[in-house]
């Protein structure tokens, strides 16, 4: 009889010839149990996903109900859904009183098309500034902006007047002219191995998009919903972006993006064309309800509270010799080791022992610490001790 792996390989569009294949049976908490019962930790949350960790009672009770009610009904935008509405109330009840219109997508290359058609829209102008070492995402619009050229260059010719720039390089902001759009940075660099903005950087960009008039975008996907220590990143460095993104940790495990703006700006859309951007499945209802649930425990009780506390006892208790270097912010750290070689190994033996761990698409010789902000302090001790025996028979 043919296996679940074998038709995996056969019928399963592929993006490498290495997947992980791992064959997961059910998976709660910080936990997933592939089909002989064996437990893994998921250290990663599905790349910064499940915020919540997996099927949290409260999410899945929200599916449930909603489902049972409607699911699809009408392209985006059309009829008043009570899941849309209230998340998008709600969200704006924690952002600043100019980013209360919220723009429903399925994902997170998504948010950055929607964001990227509404900065040029608005402004009139089609020059867009993004960052070396940089992702967004893998539609072609997100791949424009996307700053790494072995990742794009099969794909050209791409988006034109797409300019790059470096982070937390203060002098390169002058590079931002009157003729931009907009500027599109990650809150925190994620792919190029967990980059915090230095000296203020982030401050400083908001000036110069100011002084040019270009829309700050700040692409929120990986850090937004708790994983920095705030429900955004943007609020742990005191700046305000025009238009920001969301997806992954937004849904609890559903599929759902958004971008958020002014609803001076999102207006745009309304006119000169009309319907000047479209969806199916944006905002489903179903979705939705996961995501409204997801941010409710969120903001509910003392989860995001706790998430720097728990970042500092995962830096505690690594501590292996071997570690150069432990970047990062709360719950979304790297773990610098000598080389890939090396950070290989490790994956492996950690897997075999139990805990997922991935590297990063542009930084190779790291490792990604980011997981469900729920988990617990034994937790986080349990998974350091595979890590640190992983990383010492790396070396043997």
């Amino acid at each position: 009889m043919i296996s679940q792996r074998q038709l995996f390989l056969q019928h399963v569009g592929q993006t490498s010839d290495f997947p992980l294949q791992l064959e997961i049976d059910r998976a709660e908490g910080i936990y997933m149990f592939d089909r002989d019962g064996k437990s893994y930790i998921d250290l990663i949350s599905g790349v910064s996903v499940s915020n919540l960790g997996h099927l949290h009672p409260q999410v899945v009770q929200a599916v449930k109900e909603q489902s049972g009610k409607y699911m699809h009904l009408m392209v985006y935008g059309e009829y008043i859904q009570s899941p849309q509405v209230e998340y998008a109330r709600l969200l704006s009840d924690f952002l600043p009183e100019k980013l209360n219109s919220v723009y429903f997508v399925n994902s997170g290359s998504e948010a950055i098309e929607g964001a990227l058609k509404l900065a040029k829209r608005y402004t009139g102008r089609s020059e867009i500034v993004a960052f070396n070492n940089a992702y967004h995402g893998s539609t072609h619009g997100a791949l424009s902006v996307m700053g790494n050229e072995e990742f794009k260059n099969a794909f050209r010719p791409l988006l034109p007047q797409v300019k790059f720039i470096q982070f937390n390089k203060e002098k390169e902001l002058e590079l931002i002219t009157e003729r931009t759009a907009c500027v599109l940075v990650e809150t925190v660099q994620g792919e190029a191995g967990i980059r915090v903005p230095q000296d203020n950087y982030l401050q400083k960009l908001r000036k110069r998009c100011d002084q040019v008039g270009a829309l700050l975008i700040l692409d929120e996907i990986q850090t937004g919903f708790g994983r920095t220590g705030n429900l955004f990143g943007f609020q742990e460095f005191n700046v305000e972006p025009d238009i920001f993104t969301i997806a992954k940790g937004m849904g609890g495990g559903m599929p759902i993006g958004a971008f958020v703006s002014s609803n001076e700006i999102m207006s745009s859309f309304k006119t000169n064309p009309i319907l000047g951007h479209i969806t199916t499945f944006g905002g489903h209802p179903v979705s939705c309800a996961a995501a409204l649930a997801s941010l409710k425990v969120l903001t509910s009780q003392n989860i995001i509270a706790d998430v720097k506390r728990k970042g500092e006892l995962f830096r505690k208790k690594l501590n292996h010799s071997e570690i150069k270097e432990i970047r990062g912010i709360g719950l979304f750290m790297a773990v610098e080791l000598t080389n890939f070689d090396q950070v290989k190994k490790v994956i492996d033996i950690a897997v075999e022992k139990g805990l997922v761990t991935d590297w990063f698409l542009f930084h190779d010789s790291a490792f990604r610490i980011a997981p469900p902000l729920i988990i617990t302090d034994q937790e986080i001790e349990k998974a350091c001790e595979i890590l640190n025996e992983s990383i010492e028979l790396s070396i043997k």
